[in-house]
């Protein structure tokens, strides 16, 4: 099947990701009891019944973003691909990991920093692979997607094809679905089993658009659709403790995540096209800042003024200041610092290539235009990738 001509960047993607970020954002400052000091049900009686389930919008994230890198990762080759994540990724990080830790510093009403050490660490983003604690709770999810994006490289280096990806997604499909019962931890730890539904549907979803769906695409969702409710009881446990898990009607869960789905297939079908509204995109652009920000800073927040101002107004006031924030750091500090490190390691990457010759006998290796290029279109502009997760467990 040939390629489909791409154009416009997916306002309704970006549009998604703000939803999934508020959703994250309402369920640490109205369902959980760290920042009031007692369970929020007690305050916000009705919100409280849907935030609870705010914890999802990860799994809408990790949704987007098997989308989003299997768009960026396209036509590019694994150096490329390396510039692209980096620039992106540690500008807002590099200032959310001292931010948070100065606040929660300053003022250990609902978390602190054990030692500057951590903090230290916590700066290279691959503090979960040498057990060192999380400065923000947040950032469990940033191991998650680094693991994804370590997968999407060997992807990379063997060609990205449709038929590449399409074995790509039936390997790691297999290795998710036995890893839990083949006792061997680093296949588990890389298979993901718990979240790999939603990054190989991503890609599903993707091929859809630049190929058109068919019955092989849409079954590869389906059957990531019915892995994904394997651990509805254990996401739960995770978010909302045993007890709940054990007590609440698992169908909204499930519901949440089909629409969820829906919402992505409808996107990669192009049912949204025609939504371009300039908003998103910076909507879109403050995702990831917001996200690795607006926990424990927005927690503190709140605990510390929750006897002093009233409960809906603060965390309405909390949430504006959160995404002004948010505004501020991408526009001062991602777009600037950004351009940076991309200019730099292009610059380093051109050097290797400068250095290391061609080995004897090799040949270079033969790229296949898109369809775009072919047609002397630009190929659809690729968007900046979802928070790469959020701060729920």
């Amino acid at each position: 099947m040939a390629e489909r001509r791409l154009a416009g960047r997916l306002g309704a993607l970006d549009g998604l990701r703000l939803v999934a970020a508020l959703m994250v954002v309402c369920y640490h400052y109205l369902a959980l009891t760290r920042p009031w000091g007692h369970n929020p049900a007690t305050i916000f009686p009705t919100v409280h019944k849907f935030a609870e389930f705010g914890w999802l919008g990860v799994e809408i994230f990790f949704l987007v973003s098997g989308f989003v890198i299997c768009m960026s990762v396209w036509g590019r080759t694994l150096g490329d691909f390396a510039v692209s994540r980096v620039s992106r990724l540690f500008p807002a990080y590099w200032v959310a990991v001292p931010l948070t830790a100065l606040v929660v510093k300053k003022w250990p009403e609902v978390t602190s920093v054990r030692g500057w050490d951590d903090v230290i660490v916590n700066l290279t983003m691959v503090q979960a692979g040498n057990n060192t604690r999380n400065v923000d709770d947040v950032y469990w999810t940033l191991f998650v997607e680094l693991k994804f994006y370590v997968l999407m490289a060997i992807v990379v280096l063997c060609g990205v094809t449709y038929r590449n990806l399409l074995i790509f997604c039936g390997v790691w499909t297999v290795a998710a679905a036995l890893a839990p019962s083949l006792g061997f931890p680093a296949l588990a730890a890389f298979a993901m089993p718990q979240y790999a539904p939603f990054f190989i549907a991503g890609i599903a979803f993707y091929l859809m658009r630049r190929f058109g769906s068919n019955a092989l695409l849409w079954g590869i969702v389906l059957f990531q659709l019915l892995l994904s409710q394997r651990y509805v009881h254990y996401r739960i446990a995770s978010n909302l403790g045993r007890v709940a898990a054990d007590h609440l009607p698992t169908w909204p869960v499930r519901l949440i995540i089909i629409a969820g789905f829906a919402m992505v297939g409808a996107i990669a079908l192009g049912a949204f096209d025609k939504i371009q509204w300039k908003w998103l995109s910076t909507a879109g652009a403050l995702t990831y800042p917001l996200y690795l920000i607006h926990m424990f800073i927005g927690m503190t927040l709140i605990h510390h003024f929750r006897n002093k101002v009233p409960a809906p107004v603060l965390v309405v006031s909390v949430i504006a200041l959160m995404m002004a924030v948010a505004w501020l750091i991408h526009r001062f500090v991602e777009r600037p610092v950004g351009k940076w490190i991309r200019d730099s390691m292009k610059r380093g990457i051109a050097d290797v290539r400068l250095n290391s010759p061609a080995r004897r006998g090799s040949r270079p290796r033969a790229t296949i235009p898109s369809a775009a290029a072919a047609e002397g279109t630009q190929p659809e502009p690729v968007p900046a990738n979802t928070f790469s997760g959020v701060g729920t467990r």
